[in-house]
């Protein structure tokens, strides 16, 4: 079991962010996050990932989805929080002007 975790941080790193730490694949951009809602949440298979983001590695994804199980209790509640700020905010945002026009049509 020791073996596993030195080559799961060969690929995930943890890098500060404006609301904590978050996991990233390393030396990119992508979120474990972006990986487990790609993958676990919208069903895309890791060989269509990979074709999306030719740049990543199947070690990489496999490794995020591999953090993500490690870690599944406090990703799971950062997407909730983040799904929570996403409601609130459509809540709170005035209409725009293209909604308002849809709604004056009835379309909406």
């Amino acid at each position: 079991m020791t073996a596993i975790v030195p080559i799961i941080k060969e690929h995930i790193e943890i890098v500060e962010g404006v609301s904590g730490p978050k996991a990233r694949i390393a030396g990119h951009r992508i979120r474990v996050k972006d990986i487990v809602i790609w993958h676990e949440r919208q069903k895309v298979s890791v060989d269509a990932i990979i074709e999306l983001f030719p740049q990543l590695t199947h070690a990489d994804v496999y490794s995020a989805l591999a953090y993500y199980w490690d870690h599944k209790e406090e990703i799971d509640a950062s997407l909730a929080a983040d799904e929570a700020l996403v409601e609130e905010m459509r809540r709170s945002a005035p209409p725009s002007l293209f909604q308002e026009k849809l709604k004056q049509r009835g379309l909406r």
